[in-house]
């Protein structure tokens, strides 16, 4: 929504609210739609580069690290990934603004809310160090990179169902229990495919088994769909909110 009269005279300020719901999808999807349309292009252009591996065995499904590390697929994920980050970073500063207020009388709650603001930071900067540094670059900082962000993510999504679960005790809203018991089952499906992808990627370089690569990938991507769908509950939390950018209505001479 624009508001305003006499925008270039600036006699009115210029306003753009846009829905804070609106602005948590499009967070989500860049990224989704990044990561659909890169393991697309490697399996149907790319797919013996994107599924061999040291084994030399038949897989059939590339991994998320080697379908962002090809061209033109690492341009598009850096793109999606680069262009979410500062609306993601928008969302945990309005998450750790509101358990402020919320446990403004409790400490536990507020030393977790600052926990859980240095964790969500932490997991962006760990999706941008394994975006922009491929795993075909310096596969040490791309490794490192994903550790942060899994690391970073499971104990981000750990605090945030701690904190959901003390807003829900005292909260009467329908709402508020709803993102609580959905916000636990996503952290407990992803704790789950983060299991069986890190089981199956071990039997790969353990046994060399055809298929096992294959499964890795799936639950590779599995880990990161439920990530998505986690984050996607701020919809619920947030969705009489508004984001909104206001111009100066002073007049400036150069």
């Amino acid at each position: 929504m624009l508001q305003g009269s006499n925008v270039l005279g600036h006699d009115r300020p210029l306003v753009i609210r846009v829905s804070f719901a609106a602005c948590v999808v499009a967070t989500v999807c860049l990224p989704l739609l990044g990561l659909v349309t890169c393991v697309f292009i490697s399996s149907v252009f790319h797919f013996e580069d994107a599924t061999g591996t040291h084994c030399q065995v038949l897989n059939y499904l590339p991994s998320i690290s080697a379908s962002i590390s090809l061209s033109p697929e690492c341009h598009i994920w850096r793109f999606c990934i680069g262009l979410h980050s500062a609306p993601r970073l928008l969302v945990a500063f309005t998450y750790f603004k509101f358990y402020k207020a919320r446990f403004a009388t409790r400490h536990p709650e507020r030393l977790l809310s600052c926990l859980n603001l240095a964790f969500s930071i932490s997991e962006n900067l760990g999706l941008l160090l394994l975006t922009y540094v491929s795993s075909t670059e310096t596969y040490f900082v791309h490794k490192e990179g994903f550790v942060l962000f899994i690391i970073s993510s499971l104990v981000y999504m750990l605090i945030t169902c701690r904190l959901w679960k003390a807003i829900k005790k005292y909260s009467l809203s329908p709402e508020d229990a709803k993102s609580h018991h959905w916000k636990v089952r996503f952290l407990s499906l992803n704790v789950c495919f983060c299991a069986f992808a890190g089981f199956f990627y071990w039997k790969h370089n353990m046994y060399c088994e055809s298929g096992s690569y294959t499964f890795f990938a799936l639950f590779e991507y599995l880990v990161v769909f439920s990530n998505m769908a986690f984050h996607l509950t701020a919809v619920w939390d947030f969705k009489s909110r508004e984001v909104i950018v206001i111009s100066s209505s002073d007049d400036k001479d150069f």
